[in-house]
């Protein structure tokens, strides 16, 4: 019984009709967890792949995943006064990809020697579902998912043993994926919902990724680059000088007519000039990501430096140059001890959503400046950080225009002010550079916004969360 029970909730057990049928994929229906190597005998120097992976067919994955918000649907067509029988086809569908690495998940119990295994998880999340009735002019949403960053939205679509530095094995597995991807985004479905027949076109966005995943799928320099965005072209000294005006976007089209010009040189350009040239593009891109901004790792990165400002004023470092790495051990001892005594928060070796929740607020603050000697400093802290929570609902909510309109509205400004702290009381840590995730909080969150709605709600964390239930898994 439990057998049957569990064909049915995972994916294989749904029939379906892909309309024109789909460019190099099976026309079966009935495919459960397939090897995620199958059509991939052998890699590039003929030697077996070095890695297990397991998945779902693209196609096959999002039938399952509509089929169990059938009801939804349903209901979402009685609640607009839609006929049933009137909507069979013009339904659209928002899919949000996720793909990240869940670092070592080795079994840490058991004799013979540790052997390091890294994995990463491929996901997607349903995020609505709408319908342009026949005769009708306007789309009408009937479904939407009302906790897009929850685990329980997200569905698991590959599984793989594969460290996600690992270049060419990654884009190997992967590259099936993208290429169902890319068939259906030109085919329609055909499904039945409530007892008739119904199309559906796919739109998917890939937002659910770090800036590692998409520097790593978009082709471009590591995060130590000169060109410290991924959204833009902007450098390092160039984005810490003009820190609040925005620059164009790069896009996925730019990025592989740029890495043909870094392939070919096609004019003889030294290095120097042919890398200025591409604007960090160093290898082929192979996944298109949406240019947005990841708020759960923004939210990290933000922190991060946050807690380094903690630590160089508690030092005092506009006062000093260069202090010995042991000063700065000190200070970082001094600020863990009194975030622990005071707000019950344990060191960790690496920042993550969390800690940074807890960081990251007036409290916090207030601790901290306990440990700063200079009432001016004291007060910068505060105000940088008052700014800073002004900012952070905006990007955060899952719909600004309605949750924080004051602060969406007031956005540039307060950005501007943030802006003018960072270059002038803190000018001794952002003269001439500038990090990733504050260059993207000052220059480029109202024209993400203003282009494709919502931040928070296309983040990564619903991809995020099952990783420790995938260790917990393997341990057992």
């Amino acid at each position: 019984t439990l057998s049957v029970r569990r064909k049915e909730l995972l994916p294989g057990s749904r029939r379906f009709e892909w309309q024109p049928a789909l460019k190099n994929v099976s026309t079966s229906c009935d495919e459960g967890i397939i090897n995620g190597l199958s059509g991939w005998a052998s890699s590039l120097d003929e030697t077996p792949a070095d890695t297990i992976t397991r998945r779902f067919r693209y196609d096959v994955a999002l039938v399952s995943a509509l089929k169990d918000l059938e009801e939804d649907i349903m209901d979402g067509l009685r609640e607009n006064g839609m006929e049933d029988s009137a909507c069979t086809s013009g339904f659209r569908v928002m899919i949000k990809e996720s793909c990240d690495g869940m670092g070592d998940v080795r079994q840490k119990h058991g004799g013979g020697p540790a052997v390091p295994e890294k994995a990463v998880r491929f996901s997607f999340t349903v995020m609505s579902v709408s319908v342009l009735a026949d005769g009708e002019e306007k789309e009408v949403t009937i479904f939407t998912e009302p906790k897009p960053n929850s685990e329980m939205s997200c569905k698991p679509l590959c599984l793989m043993f594969v460290d996600e530095s690992d270049h060419e094995t990654l884009t190997a597995i992967l590259w099936p994926v993208f290429a169902e991807r890319k068939a259906m985004k030109e085919s329609r479905l055909i499904l039945s919902i409530g007892g008739l027949a119904r199309s559906f076109r796919f739109h998917f966005k890939g937002t659910g990724f770090n800036q590692k995943m998409v520097r790593e799928m978009e082709g471009l320099e590591a995060s130590g680059s000169t060109y410290v965005c991924p959204l833009c072209d902007s450098g390092r000294g160039e984005a810490s000088q003009n820190m609040v005006l925005p620059s164009v976007p790069r896009n996925h089209d730019e990025n592989l007519e740029r890495y043909e010009i870094w392939r070919t040189n096609p004019f003889f350009e030294p290095a120097d000039e042919l890398r200025d040239q591409v604007k960090g593009v160093s290898a082929k891109p192979f996944k298109e990501t949406h240019p947005t901004l990841d708020a759960l790792h923004w939210d990290i990165g933000n922190a991060t430096e946050f807690y380094k400002i903690f630590q160089d004023e508690i030092g005092e470092v506009f006062q000093r140059a260069n202090p010995s790495r042991e000063e700065r051990r000190s200070w970082r001892a001094a600020l863990d001890k009194q975030l622990r005594k005071k707000m019950k928060l344990k060191p960790v070796m690496r920042m993550n959503g969390n800690y940074a929740r807890k960081l990251m607020t007036e409290e916090a603050v207030e601790v901290v400046c306990e440990l700063v000697p200079s009432e001016e400093r004291r007060e910068a802290l505060r105000e940088l950080m008052r700014l800073y929570l002004q900012m952070k609902p905006v990007w955060r909510a899952s719909c600004p225009a309605k949750e924080c309109p004051d602060q969406l509205w007031r956005y540039r400004f307060i950005s501007q002010r943030w802006g003018d702290l960072l270059s002038s009381p803190f000018k001794y840590r952002y003269n001439g550079k500038i990090t990733n995730y504050l260059r993207k909080t000052l220059a480029h969150v109202p024209e993400i916004i203003q282009r494709d709605g919502p931040i928070g709600a296309w983040a990564s964390e619903g991809n995020e969360s099952p990783d420790k239930l995938f260790m917990l898994f393997r341990n057992m």
